[in-house]
């Protein structure tokens, strides 16, 4: 039954507009609580997003007020320059996105960072460039010939060029999904700067050992054109998109560039983090912490053992199995939480596989805890 408020309520209007509040969405900012790691801030970032200045299906400044309530901290519109579907409506401009949108950023303390798609055919694939400074010369043409000359366009201006979602054709372009001779020229010639490993709800496998193995920074975006609310179901509690986690010195642009350009970065998407293995590291010991054993039980069958607090102090979601020792075989450290650990005594360490954490395609964090 639908309860109907009382007609008194209604007198005491008069004849004015009532205000039916009770179901306006609340206007408020998350916090993604992450702790600083080796005195580095860990900034929440998208470098992968579209508009209805290119494909997208939303205005420039909805980017930045869903980004403001999410709690990113930076964000960057990456148009094709190539593809404009929506020409005929809108008039096309590779930064206008980013033109509209720069006040709104700047007064609800998002950092708006220029950034581009060079989309060019499969293979080679598609290449964000992010602190471009201008769309002036970048190449509009997607002919094959002409791909090394819009890498080039956007090498010119200084950017940070990561090679996008490489395994994205894998099932329908053979050969699509490999390192392919034009990308290892630009890796050779130092125009490739990284490789997003998750792309929106995809983890491309490959793309994160190659990362590894040839020291290209990882990054994980969304790669958004509707809604973030119409592809990720942020109503519920713990649900974030896929974001690259930047290391930076401090909450600026040129930290986060410095940043980039070092490889202090960790993709997370749902409940997983990829990245190198010693920035996983730092960043899951950042979070988590042993405490001392505050209870012991004796058995005559079992012997002594020592009963332990591990604590997650951050938003992030960490599941660890026992590989060596003798102690609780599997945790679950949700966010802000914290898990007993019972271990026998007389251990002086333990060693656990997080297995919510990738720093290979085929390999999980260890870590060891200190008894």
């Amino acid at each position: 039954m639908i309860a109907v408020a009382s007609s008194s309520v209604f007198a005491q209007q008069d004849d004015t507009v009532v205000q039916l509040q009770e179901f306006r969405n609340p206007k408020k900012r998350e916090v993604i609580n992450i702790p600083n790691v080796n005195n580095y801030q860990v900034l929440k970032c998208d470098f992968h997003m579209h508009t209805v200045f290119t494909d997208g299906h939303v205005w420039p400044n909805v980017r930045v007020q869903e980004a403001w309530k999410e709690g990113l901290d930076a964000i960057s519109f990456t148009e094709h320059v190539e593809y404009t579907p929506h020409k005929d409506d809108v008039k096309p401009g590779n930064l206008r996105s980013y033109e509209l949108a720069k006040n709104i950023a700047a007064e609800s303390n998002i950092l708006l960072i220029k950034g581009t798609e060079i989309t060019r055919g499969t293979p080679p694939g598609h290449f964000n460039a992010l602190f471009i400074q201008d769309d002036k010369n970048l190449v509009v043409d997607n002919s094959p010939s002409l791909d090394e000359k819009a890498i080039q366009a956007a090498v010119d201006q200084n950017a940070f060029i990561f090679w996008n979602h490489p395994g994205w054709k894998a099932t329908t372009i053979k050969g699509s999904y490999d390192w392919v001779p034009f990308v290892e020229k630009m890796y050779a010639e130092k125009k490739l700067n990284g490789i997003e490993v998750v792309n929106g709800f995809g983890f491309h496998k490959k793309a994160l050992d190659w990362a590894l193995d040839r020291n290209l920074t990882v990054i994980g975006n969304t790669d958004v054109h509707n809604l973030i609310a119409h592809d990720y179901d942020i109503s519920r509690a713990g649900v974030h998109r896929t974001m690259t986690l930047v290391m930076s010195k401090d909450r600026s642009a040129a930290s986060i560039r410095e940043a980039l350009e070092q490889g202090r970065t960790i993709a997370w998407s749902s409940n997983y983090l990829f990245g190198k293995e010693e920035h996983v590291r730092d960043l899951f010991h950042a979070c988590v912490s042993l405490s001392p054993a505050y209870h012991k039980t004796a058995s005559a069958k079992k012997g002594d053992v020592n009963y332990y607090e591990l604590t997650n102090n951050s938003d992030l979601y960490f599941e660890l199995e026992l590989k060596d020792g003798n102690a609780t075989q599997k945790l679950t450290l949700y966010p802000e939480s914290t898990q007993v650990l019972t271990a026998s005594a007389g251990q002086s360490a333990l060693t656990y596989e997080v297995v919510s954490t990738y720093v290979r395609s085929d390999k999980h964090l260890q870590i060891k805890l200190s008894l």
